[in-house]
This record gives structure tokens, sequence and C-alpha cells, in this order.
């Protein structure tokens, strides 16, 4: 997830999510509660599917206090050979390019937020930065929130009417077409409040009016699976809601201290991947994205324990 591109302060928007918990009610036809989980090694060699190296990724995001060249120099040498970016800084799209084949290294896909209101000019300018970095898909990181003032997570709050979300789903199509027009995939990615009760006279939530309201050929889902642990729904049946529209997947983990959700580096936590991979189908239509939002100073490490347990993760 990358939030700086909605012109919101990401560390903010962090704030109390390792000190608070979401208890969200289940609501809507295809969400249920998670069943338990389990990480670690019991992961592994249950299963005859393992994930192609090539479909392992990282997003960018979390080696954000590093250099960029330490980054990538640093998920080289682990072996990684693609990336999610999450925005450029300085650099030209052609600069990070350049940055990226000097290490060996592609993105494979970036987070690039559709303007709010739609503006299909600047979003086509978005969309021909990654077809200069060489993108295969393209993934609009949040949709709009109110960020509360106490700076705590679990008030965040999304669209809260069926029509507000009809309506963003109409702008994602759009943004679709683009992308599809340029010979790339448009994702959304998914956090916590689309799973949230809506104000009005509905039992749906926002994620069931996302799969209904979104053109199959222009939208796919990129599903972070934190945050669905985090909002107490389990990815598992969302897949089997989805289909092959889940594309993508944010591999962070999760765990409890004291109670509180906090992140942790895959295999570490308490959320059953292999279950959830086992469920999504063909490993080779996937990509599997590591991501950890505090790893600080200990990026590469969580780089290089993400990387290697999804490399020999079975299911």
């Amino acid at each position: 997830m990358a939030m700086d591109k909605l012109g919101l302060d990401r560390r903010g928007f962090l704030r109390g999510a390792a000190a608070t918990a979401v208890a969200l009610p289940t609501v809507g036809g295809v969400l249920a509660a998670p069943a338990l989980a389990h990480g670690g090694d019991d992961d592994h060699g249950r299963g005859r599917h393992s994930i192609p190296r090539e479909n392992i990724s990282i997003q960018l995001y979390t080696l954000r206090s590093l250099p960029l060249d330490q980054q990538l120099k640093g998920l080289a040498d682990i072996g990684y050979t693609t990336v999610e970016h999450a925005g450029f800084g300085a650099l030209t799209a052609a600069q990070f390019r350049a940055q990226l084949r000097k290490y060996g290294l592609r993105a494979t896909s970036g987070h690039q937020a559709i303007p709010q209101p739609f503006d299909a000019t600047a979003w086509r300018k978005q969309v021909a930065d990654a077809v200069t970095v060489g993108q295969r898909f393209i993934v609009t990181p949040a949709s709009p929130i109110t960020f509360p003032a106490d700076g705590n997570v679990a008030n965040i709050k999304g669209f809260q009417t069926a029509a507000e979300w009809k309506s963003y789903a109409a702008d994602l199509n759009q943004a679709g077409l683009i992308a599809r027009q340029a010979g790339l995939r448009f994702g959304y990615h998914s956090h916590f409040w689309e799973f949230a009760p809506l104000t009005d006279d509905t039992p749906l939530v926002g994620y069931d009016i996302l799969l209904a309201e979104t053109d199959p050929n222009l939208v796919h889902f990129e599903i972070d699976l934190y945050w669905a642990w985090y909002a107490h729904h389990d990815p598992v049946p969302i897949i089997a809601a989805f289909g092959d529209r889940i594309r993508q997947f944010h591999v962070k983990d999760l765990a409890y201290v004291n109670h509180a959700p906090t992140w942790a580096d895959d295999g570490t936590g308490v959320i059953d991947f292999a279950r959830i991979f086992a469920a999504a189908g063909d490993v080779r239509d996937h990509e599997y994205i590591v991501e950890r939002d505090d790893a600080g100073a200990n990026a590469l490490t969580t780089a290089s324990v993400g990387f290697n347990y999804l490399n020999r993760i079975r299911f």
C-alpha cells in the first residue's frame, strides 16, 4: 500500500495500527469471519505447488528508509528480479527504469493513484509513465478516505454509501479502459474500510459493490492480506467470490502484541498464506508481493525473510 500519492501523511495514516484492533461486523454476501490461522514452518511441505521465482516481488515502500541504490542492490543480492514501486521519488520514469536495469530488476507493477475527481488527462500521464517503466500492472493504492483527527487507524472512514462506491467503481472502469488501451492491466488495492457497513439501507459493503460494478475486463484486484485479516475477513471466501479477478497479493503478515495487531515478517505471524494461495488457482497467474509497513532499517532483512518464505512455501 502506498498512500503518499493520495496526498496523505503515510506515517499519520499508520499511527495506531500497531496499537488498535478493529472489529468490523460481518456484512455482505461474499464475506466471512476468518478461520483460525497459523504461520511458520507448518506452511512448508504440505503441497505440490510452489511459486515461480519471477512471480515473487516486493513493494518498494517497505524499503523507503534506505537510499534507492541500496534498496535495489540489496534486493538483487537476495534474489529478487521484480519489484512493485510506490512512485519514482525525484526521478523521472525513464531514470527510475534505468536504475532498476542497473541491478537487473524490473518493475512489473506500480502504485499510481487515480485522480479524484477523475481526470483522464492526468491519468494518461500516469499510464504513460507506467509504460515507460515497463510495467505490466498499474494499481491504484486506495479509495478516498476520511482520516480521523486522533490518528487512530480504526477510525478511518471510507465511502459511507452505496452510491459513493458505485460512482468510484465507474471511475475505476474509466481508469481501467485507459490502462487497457495502453496495454496495461489496471488493479485496485484493498484495505479494511471496504468491509465496513454503509450508512444507507443495504446489506452490501464496498467490496461487494466494487465486485458488482467494475468491469472484469478492465479492473482486477490486488488484495492486501494483512488488511483483510485486520478487518476480520477471511481472504479465502473473498477469492472464491472474485475468482480470477484476484491477480496480485500483498503478502504482509500480522502478529499480535499485547492483543493488538502489528506487522510481522512473512511466515512469522498468524496468517496461513499456504491455505490462501491454494484457493487462488494457478500460481503463474498471480504476483506475490512482500510488504511490511514498519520495516525501517531492517528492511533488507524483511525482504530476505519474505523472499525465502515465498520461495520455499508449498501448498
